[in-house]
């Protein structure tokens, strides 16, 4: 592969790396920040969260108590002297940067927040591990909608153009700029420090409750027994469930501590092409999943009248991690939507939410590490 191959070749996962690890993680009150520290924490990791309080309420943070066994810090990565502090304080060994502006819709009514938080953000993380000797690992997770979005059929690759139409995207593609900046302008030549970026399709999972996201959207209406509008339904997204996006991240980091200068680069992590699918495709088969037991789940159509241009077409080439990083998709999508109603209608059940967390998590782990081969779990 050239020169990319390592120790860990042929391998899924390596739990046992992680044990003891310290890792500062930004955005650990989200949601996808959130589910990373359960599984951080799971493995024995020393996990140090930086984040503003959580932006939604009820919030997986709260209803799993992510900060219970982490050092939980509430700060702003716009604040660049307390986040310089915080990481300097938790002398991390891996720093997982995840805090962001993740809203489409919201960045257009917030373009400077997104842009600060998203760009100059980064750029304070990046300063920060400049000056906090112990980090030898920096992974800085982006979008799939940083790329210069053309509405093609084929995926986009790592090394095409970056752009965005909207702020969010526009902001995460300026993201991925400073990061190869900061890279070849101060860490390739030290090599001190591995620092690569990772670029997610559509994450849905069990806790989020977002605004302006499908998944979120249609769980608040079915469970209050309303009908859920749809905007675009034919818009097609790189959709994967987030254990997926985490997996790869972790896995990316272990091959970047065995040799930090072959894989400090930005690597996709996405569905298989089968799994690309429009919004409706993905309404039809949760509404299926949640009226299995809970019943009153209905859908329309409602085309946006704000004009907000959104991409209709999105897809991602994933061929680099799969080939070099030995990762894919270990869930079945039918799985994956089945897995989030059963998450949902625990919560809204009054059940022991984390508990079902951890399951899945365990369950997900098993996957991805027994025999170091990855086992694909399908419906029935």
């Amino acid at each position: 592969m050239d020169g990319r191959q390592s120790a860990l070749e042929g391998l899924a996962m390596n739990p046992s790396l992680w044990k003891g690890k310290r890792v500062f993680v930004t955005g650990h009150t989200g949601f996808k920040g959130g589910w990373l520290c359960l599984w951080l924490k799971k493995l024995g990791a020393e996990v140090t969260g930086y984040a503003l309080p959580p932006a939604s309420n009820p919030s997986l943070f709260s209803v799993t108590c992510v900060q219970d066994g982490m050092h939980s810090l509430i700060g702003d990565v716009a604040d660049r002297q307390r986040l310089a502090s915080a990481m300097a304080e938790a002398k991390p060994d891996v720093v997982i940067h995840m805090a962001a502006q993740a809203l489409v819709r919201y960045s257009y009514r917030h373009p400077v927040e997104t842009y600060a938080t998203n760009v100059m953000g980064t750029v304070h993380l990046l300063e920060a591990v400049r000056h906090c000797d112990s980090v030898c690992s920096v992974l800085v997770v982006t979008s799939d909608k940083c790329y210069e979005n053309r509405e093609r059929k084929i995926g986009y690759r790592e090394d095409e153009a970056m752009g965005g139409f909207d702020p969010y995207s526009n902001s995460k593609g300026c993201a991925e700029l400073v990061v190869a900046a900061y890279r070849q302008s101060f860490f390739a030549a030290q090599g001190r420090v591995a620092l690569a970026t990772a670029r997610a399709g559509n994450v849905i999972g069990g806790g989020d409750w977002s605004d302006d996201r499908l998944i979120p959207d249609m769980v608040r209406a079915f469970h209050a027994g309303e009908t859920v509008c749809i905007r675009n339904p034919d818009a097609v997204r790189p959709w994967q469930h987030v254990f997926e996006a985490l997996h790869g991240y972790l896995l990316l980091l272990e091959n970047m501590m065995e040799n930090p200068t072959a894989f400090s680069q930005a690597w996709n992590f996405g569905p298989e092409d089968a799994d690309t699918r429009d919004v409706a495709w993905i309404v039809k088969r949760f509404v299926a999943h949640w009226s299995a037991d809970q019943g009153g789940a209905d859908w329309r159509i409602e085309r946006d009248a704000g004009n907000l241009h959104e991409a209709h077409t999105l897809r991602l080439d994933c061929s680099k991690a799969r080939h070099e990083l030995n990762w894919r998709p270990a869930l079945d999508f039918g799985l994956a939507l089945q897995w989030i109603a059963d998450w949902y209608r625990c919560y809204y059940s009054n059940k022991d939410v984390l508990a079902l967390s951890q399951q899945q998590l365990d369950v997900f782990q098993e996957m991805v590490t027994a025999d170091g081969e990855h086992r694909m779990v399908k419906t029935a």
